[in-house]
């Protein structure tokens, strides 16, 4: 039996070749590091090389420090690990290395004589030797000759951690660098995050929310960041900060925060001396400010770039530090009756006439799509407008919008959809990875960014399976134009096993995750339908989707759906892009099936290219979604005992976990749009649940019946709860279905305020009891209400059903969880519901 694993190690786990393979591998004598410092990444790296020879091939070397300690014996190879600088003043021959961008290195294998891990920077260094331990840990052969190079210089990670330990859209548990409002004692998960980051060649991270607090920088905290850097700097990875706008009221009491009064500069000028005392190689400051109620440069009458001017003119008195301006500025009070209102135009209206105007450290920070993290949106077109400034783009590991880490979604596919898309500017080639690189317009700085929110639960992320996101993203911001599936598969490789069907499981369940789940959520371009007037944005509620100011609109009515976001009669969002894609988007029948409804109002009954009319493909889309992704748990079963216990089964109760929720989202939105436009789905299925015994047809004792908000949340828009918090209830009725083999479904919600408890009898034999415990093994944003997040299910396989018999459940309430229950499903063989 394999042993239990926690996740901890990730990708990094160097387990064992197979015996074979492990006999067949060179014999390594000693690894020669150019570096003895134990804070320098050169030296890291020799002992995390040291670490990985001995857990792959149970080889025990020795570290030296020079090139005269070298002398090769029983055809034993030496491993020189160092910059090429360093290895040239060694007396090291480099005459055969090309030069190298910043962080690249060159990786050479001479067979039984020597391997050289040679970068161009101590960081390149470091990246090399895991690249060289990754093939390793794959059984496959050191490359002769390699050399890889970044194709941007930016590859950071933003950390949404607050002071007081809580990590906003964070899935993983309490913070690891911040707990009671100081920067945290023990440090150890900084570094082991760090290691990670620099296995996948992440450079920097911005370590607290951008809605910051100017506590961050009491000199407690000054101390504190001074040591998360201290834990960070060996393994290549430096550390910036994101500043609260207003901290010269709110901190030093100062009567304003204007960018040009001169108390302000000298505030600014004061706090960023004192922060390179402890951090003197500070990568800068990340700015959120004129967003979502934050106060900045516009508060006090200053422009945008007048703002970040501020910062980026004390950075400069200090180092090499930059300015990030995150161009999510947009009003969140917008009047939907108005219908050239538009959120998705801000960042171009508020930067485009900004380009020239930054100082030359400043950088402006890019969500991929102009709304916020979606399922699927159209490339930001404000990539399009900055010539002058160079720009980062912002990607989301941590999947706010896209099932929180509880519904498996790999993302690559679609980052890939924003990278290679080719904005045309100028009518010359501008695919968005060579604009961030810097090629398009030769920027020196520019790159890549994204939010990923790790916290203190062992997988990091809250899910094992979402840990492929992190990997990811680290090869994705080194080389864009990678394989989503070959990186799928080397992180399973890594993660679990070699083993062809763990892989091959593994890599198409992965592959097929975002786009199942941009199925069952939202499609078309419009948006993932979910909650987006409270904080949850987690499960369905279509109906947020309009009515509310923060610009995430669908304008559904009764008739047609869909922005028109077009110049001649809509918000004039699609002439932001450059001529080419200007006009692919403002025509109807040119704009792409998947992106019709983020650019268009269109009737429900509005042919697509497929054929099917858009409230069909709805309907359509949503069941295939749905059931696809009832496939995931049974081939996730077929691994059992190839990989660990442990790890196994946390990600079986997450997939059937999700197998439950993607069909609270098929119906909660497939009834929503049937009740709004009164198309029936032409198949029949919704709203036609033949399988389905409702909670509230049944006989009741201590329960009764209420209606759920919204309707679309429930079965039927009614479900059932306890008449008492502190007294059981009972549900019964005859089993109206032939006698036979069944599995047996129970739909009920699981929300915070109690852990309600659950028994489940058919003819008198109970069949299962369970507990409404989600939320403390699930980490996602839960809700405290009977809604489309809390809403779940819980299935028992094969049970023996006798037409006739009594179906009884009786729940126990606590607190203010009801033990509510919305239907029962009897589903045969092969029937999803």
């Amino acid at each position: 039996m394999l042993p239990d694993e926690n996740g901890l190690d990730a990708w990094l786990r160097y387990a064992p070749l197979a015996s074979d393979l492990i006999s067949q591998s060179e014999q390594y004598e000693s690894v020669i590091a150019l570096s003895s410092d134990d804070t320098s990444p050169v030296y890291t790296a020799a002992r995390e090389v040291q670490k990985g020879l001995h857990g792959i091939l149970k080889q025990e070397v020795e570290i030296a420090h020079s090139l005269a300690s070298y002398s090769q014996k029983d055809d034993k190879t030496a491993i020189f690990i160092g910059t090429i600088h360093e290895f040239s003043q060694a007396g090291g021959d480099v005459t055969q290395i090309p030069p190298l961008k910043e962080d690249g290195f060159w990786l050479d294998n001479h067979g039984n004589k020597s391997v050289h891990i040679l970068g161009q920077n101590e960081r390149g260094t470091l990246y090399g030797a895991f690249e060289f331990l990754m093939l390793l840990a794959q059984g496959k052969p050191c490359p002769s000759g390699h050399i890889s190079n970044p194709s941007a210089p930016i590859r950071w990670v933003n950390q949404w951690d607050n002071l007081d330990g809580s990590i906003e859209r964070g899935y993983g548990g309490p913070s690891i660098f911040f707990k009671d409002m100081v920067v945290q004692d023990d440090l150890t998960r900084v570094s082991q995050y760090a290691r990670l980051m620099a296995s996948v060649r992440l450079n920097g991270i911005i370590v607290n929310n951008v809605n910051s607090h100017h506590d961050l920088l009491s000199p407690k905290n000054l101390e504190g960041l001074g040591r998360i850097a201290n834990a960070m700097r060996p393994w290549g990875v430096r550390i910036g900060v994101a500043l609260f706008f207003d901290t010269p009221k709110t901190l030093a009491g100062l009567p304003t925060s204007d960018p040009l009064d001169p108390d302000v500069i000298a505030f600014w000028d004061r706090i960023t001396a004192q922060l390179h005392q402890h951090v003197p190689d500070l990568i800068g400051y990340l700015i959120k400010a004129n967003s979502e109620g934050q106060p900045g440069p516009l508060t006090y009458g200053r422009t945008l770039a007048e703002g970040a001017n501020l910062f980026a003119n004390a950075l400069k008195r200090y180092g090499d530090g930059v300015v990030v301006y995150r161009a999510f500025v947009y009003n969140h009070h917008l009047d939907e009756s108005n219908w050239k209102n538009d959120r998705a135009n801000a960042a171009v209206e508020f930067f485009k006439d900004m380009d020239t105007l930054f100082a030359d450290n400043v950088l402006v920070q890019i969500k991929y799509g102009p709304i916020d993290f979606q399922v699927r949106e159209p490339t930001s077109p404000l990539f399009a407008h900055l010539r002058k400034t160079p720009a980062i783009i912002e990607f989301q590991v941590a999947q706010e919008y896209l099932g929180q880490q509880s519904h498996v979604c790999y993302l690559p596919p679609l980052w890939k959809t924003i990278l290679d898309f080719d904005l045309r500017i100028d009518g010359k080639s501008s695919p968005v990875h060579k604009i961030v690189s810097g090629e398009r317009f030769d920027w020196k700085r520019s790159g890549y960014a994204a939010v990923v929110n790790v916290g203190s639960d062992s997988t990091w992320l809250g899910s094992h399976l979402a840990m492929s996101n992190l990997y990811a993203y680290g090869r994705y911001a080194w080389d864009p134009l990678s394989d989503a599936e070959s990186v799928i598969r080397d992180w399973t490789r890594l993660t679990f096993t070699a083993n062809p069907t763990v892989v091959d499981t593994v890599s198409s369940i992965s592959m097929e995750s975002w786009p199942t789940y941009e199925n069952y959520t939202g499609n078309l371009g419009i948006q993932t339908l979910c909650e987006i007037t409270k904080t949850c944005h987690y499960g369905p509620r279509p109906d947020s989707m309009d009515g509310n100011g923060w610009g995430q609109w669908t304008r559904a009515d009764a008739h047609g759906i869909g922005m028109d976001r077009t110049v001649a009669t809509g918000t004039g969002y699609a002439g932001q892009y450059p001529a080419e894609i200007a006009q692919l988007y403002e025509k109807l029948e040119t704009t792409p099936d998947e992106l019709l409804l983020w650019f268009h109002h269109v009737p429900y009954t509005q042919r697509l290219k497929s054929g099917k009319t858009v409230i069909q493909h709805f309907y359509d889309a949503h069941y295939e979604g749905a059931a696809n992704v009832q496939t995931f748990a049974p081939r996730w079963e077929a691994l059992r005992g190839l990989i660990d216990d442990a790890r196994f089964k946390h990600i079986l109760f997450r997939l059937e976990y999700q197998a439950g929720h993607s069909l609270v989202w098929r119906d909660s939105v497939n009834n929503f749009y049937m009740d709004k436009c009164g198309i029936a789905d032409e198949h029949g299925r919704v709203g036609h649940y033949p399988w389905r015994i409702e909670a509230e047809s049944m006989d009741l004792t201590g329960y009764t019946v209420i209606l759920i908000t919204p309707f679309e949340a429930a079965s039927g828009g009614k479900a059932i709860v306890t008449t008492s918090n502190d007294k059981p209830g009972t549900a019964k009725c005859t089993i109206p279905f032939e006698t036979g083999v069944y599995s047996v479904a129970v739909n009920y919600y699981d929300h915070l305020g109690g852990t309600s408890h659950y028994k489940l009898s058919l003819g008198g034999q109970v069949i299962g009891e369970w507990a409404g415990d989600l939320s403390t093994v699930l980490l996602h944003d839960f809700s405290d209400l009977r809604d489309g997040h809390s809403a779940t299910r819980i299935i028992f396989e094969s049970v023996n059903v006798t037409k006739g018999d009594t179906l009884e459940i009786s729940g126990m309430p606590d607190g203010t969880e009801l033990a509510p229950i919305d239907y029962v499903s009897f589903l045969p063989p092969g029937i999803v519901d």
